[in-house]
């Protein structure tokens, strides 16, 4: 299993994994023309997309989604029942081709092929957002972003894993002494909103084990928060710290417009 972040963060997020049998959209927050040009940057063709997993209706994350259906009759895409019916009742992101629909609700395991997927609800201000294990090949990848906190439902479902792209969203001073008004501010810190870098590097601190290589820390706010802050509280917590990890362990930043290199897994 190969994994890409191609782009991450409030102006929108998606991401690419591909097994043997499938390549995988994980959101499609972009625009369908950038999706393809990030997917090119990694040596993929959009052609060759089969599989979209989505994870909530909020724009940054849903709103190349439809373009990408309509174009690419081959994609299937996959989300709860809650958030299909949001998307087709507010005509959010156009008309969705009804073939192309497919349900996976919070709690299941479903088997497509090589691919095992995990769908678990999360706690965010959407309609029924839920995040998603990737399995193959023996190896797994937990994608966790947009959530307010992390549930020990959560850390159960998601711990052990080989990889993770997990929300450090925001600084907590930087919050507080920055530019959002009030109620935005209060929304971030909800539960119901993001994770500061410090409470997704705690709930890491639960579920990493010497299996665990790979961390890709995602969703990182522009305004309330930078890449040295994110990754110097990830290696403090992780590497420096008393994790359960190994010492090969890669911390790797992921950007709002350009892809990770696409890693093994």
């Amino acid at each position: 299993m190969r994994v890409s972040v191609l782009a991450s963060g409030s102006t929108g997020n998606t991401s690419l994994i591909e097994t043997g049998q499938h390549k995988i959209l994980m959101d499609a927050g972009l625009s369908g023309k950038k999706i393809k040009q990030l997917l090119a940057q990694v040596g993929v063709d959009i052609s060759d997309v089969d599989m979209a997993f989505l994870s909530h209706d909020h724009t940054d994350h849903s709103g190349g989604l439809g373009v990408l259906m309509r174009r690419y009759p081959q994609i299937d895409a996959f989300a709860n029942s809650g958030t299909w019916q949001y998307l087709c009742n507010t005509n959010k992101i156009g008309k969705i081709p009804a073939e192309q629909i497919n349900i996976i609700e919070p709690g299941q395991t479903k088997t497509y092929g090589d691919l095992d997927v995990t769908a678990f609800a999360t706690s965010h201000d959407a309609a029924e957002p839920q995040y998603y294990v990737f399995s193959s090949d023996g190896k797994r990848i937990a994608f966790l972003t947009d959530t307010g906190y992390v549930s020990e439902k959560v850390e159960g479902t998601i711990k052990a894993a080989d990889a993770y792209m997990m929300e450090f969203n925001y600084d907590n001073m930087m919050l507080r002494n920055g530019p959002y008004s009030w109620p935005l501010k209060q929304r971030i810190l909800s539960d119901e909103g993001h994770l500061s870098n410090d409470e997704a590097g705690h709930a890491l601190l639960d579920v990493v084990t010497p299996k665990t290589k790979h961390i890709f820390l995602a969703h990182r706010s522009q305004h309330n928060n930078t890449e040295s802050l994110a990754h110097k509280t990830a290696k403090q917590m992780l590497v420096d710290g008393d994790a359960n990890l190994d010492e090969d362990v890669k911390i790797i930043n992921t950007e709002p417009n350009k892809p990770t290199d696409l890693i093994k897994i």
